[in-house]
């Protein structure tokens, strides 16, 4: 695996970890036997977690469905353990640990990926600020 598929693949290790503390750290808030009874409506009850709500799940069914021909394509295995990962612990957790094994799928082909550029990668590290003080702002609430 070449240097620039070592640090995707960190930095999709570090989102995933991340994603985790940030998902799991509310979701413990629900616990007992009413917790999924109850985790479903809070998803609705104003329009701002309507809107969040309806974005992650149509974003993970983008991401599955490219996850899934990404594996065929691949021969990534277990694709439909990420599949169910992603309902089950979270798609923010689950999707970058799928990214990462078809980067290793991908160097064990001798597939290149492109490099990015400096613009891209500026942006990109832009963005996952905004992203953290978001997602930290959030979790702290």
């Amino acid at each position: 695996m070449n240097t620039a598929a070592k640090i995707r693949c960190g930095v999709y290790a570090v989102i995933s970890f991340v994603a985790l503390i940030a998902t799991w750290s509310q979701n413990l808030a629900y616990s007992g036997p009413e917790a999924f009874s109850r985790f479903l409506p809070d998803t609705a009850l104003t329009p701002a977690s309507r809107s969040i709500t309806a974005d992650v799940m149509l974003l993970a069914l983008a991401a599955i469905v490219l996850m899934v021909v990404e594996a065929r394509r691949h021969q990534v295995r277990f694709v439909w353990a990420y599949v169910a990962g992603s309902f089950l612990i979270a798609i923010s957790v689950v999707f970058p640990l799928f990214l990462i094994a078809r980067e290793r799928r991908l160097a064990a082909e001798g597939s290149g990926t492109p490099r990015l550029g400096a613009v891209d990668l500026a942006l990109l590290s832009g963005l996952a600020l905004v992203v953290a003080a978001i997602t930290l702002w959030v979790d702290t609430r």
